[in-house]
């Protein structure tokens, strides 16, 4: 599989997603929107699974090849989302972040090749990238449901949206936990030791600190609901930090094992 096919598969996944969260919006059949944003997930991870094959590594070496992953995880996170609370707006606003991120990648596409330094070489680097992008990708969602609730809900916010919201970065935090287990396990096995504070592990534990503290403000004040939603906004900043940002700060460069990331 050549990155030259990958605007093909994007494209035609992007229309299943399309049309899934158009029949989501306009309250249609449950069925439909399985079927159709479903049948996008499938397309998309065909990509994914053949770009592994003709790489012989797992595509998740550079920025751009984790961007895959998300854009994938974000239709999931959303059709999850869905199927569980039957919000009509949350495929709506899975696609356009998709849409985003893939068009980063194809505008801006990154080197894609079989080069795979040593320390990558691990069997906990596959389980660490993609638990870590499924956390993310739910973390995004709760952010998305956030921002809706903080600037466009006009009405006053409402319990079962915030259990909505605590869910959502229950199940991320919960993956997220998973991803950092798995990278020390992966860092014990590449450099000898579980972390190092790292730059990029730094900016994990805020992160995973970031989304503790909104945990536990909703549960020791739970009638403080604008305040918790902003402590989230925060920690999705922080994730944004981690998972990108980082790499171009300069404390981060020729020092972090992390740099790799940049492609």
């Amino acid at each position: 599989m050549s990155w030259d096919y990958f605007i093909i598969f994007a494209s035609i996944s992007l229309l299943f997603w399309g049309i899934g969260a158009f029949k989501a919006w306009r309250g249609k059949s449950h069925r439909q929107v399985y079927l159709f944003t479903g049948f996008g997930l499938l397309v998309f991870f065909a990509f994914i699974l053949g770009m592994w094959i003709s790489l012989e590594r797992p595509p998740m070496r550079t920025m751009g090849e984790t961007r895959l992953w998300y854009s994938f995880f974000l239709p999931l996170a959303g059709l999850i989302t869905y199927s569980r609370w039957k919000y009509k707006w949350i495929l709506s606003f899975s696609f356009i972040l998709s849409l985003v991120f893939i068009c980063i990648n194809i505008f801006k596409p990154e080197i894609h090749n079989k080069t795979l330094m040593p320390a990558l070489q691990s069997p906990w680097f596959a389980p660490h990238v993609i638990v870590y992008m499924f956390a993310y990708a739910m973390l995004g969602a709760a952010a998305v449901m956030a921002v809706y609730l903080l600037f466009f809900k006009k009405k006053a916010i409402e319990q079962k949206e915030m259990d909505l919201s605590d869910n959502l970065v229950c199940v991320g935090v919960s993956f997220m936990t998973f991803g950092m287990l798995f990278g020390a396990l992966w860092a014990k096995e590449a450099w000898g030791h579980y972390w190092a504070w790292d730059p990029k592990e730094t900016w994990a534990a805020a992160t995973w600190i970031g989304y503790l503290v909104y945990i536990h403000f909703r549960h020791s004040k739970p009638r403080h609901l604008k305040q918790a939603l902003w402590i989230m906004l925060i920690s999705f900043v922080l994730l944004q930090m981690c998972w990108y940002g980082v790499n171009y700060l300069p404390s981060a460069q020729g020092v972090s094992v992390h740099t790799y990331n940049m492609g």
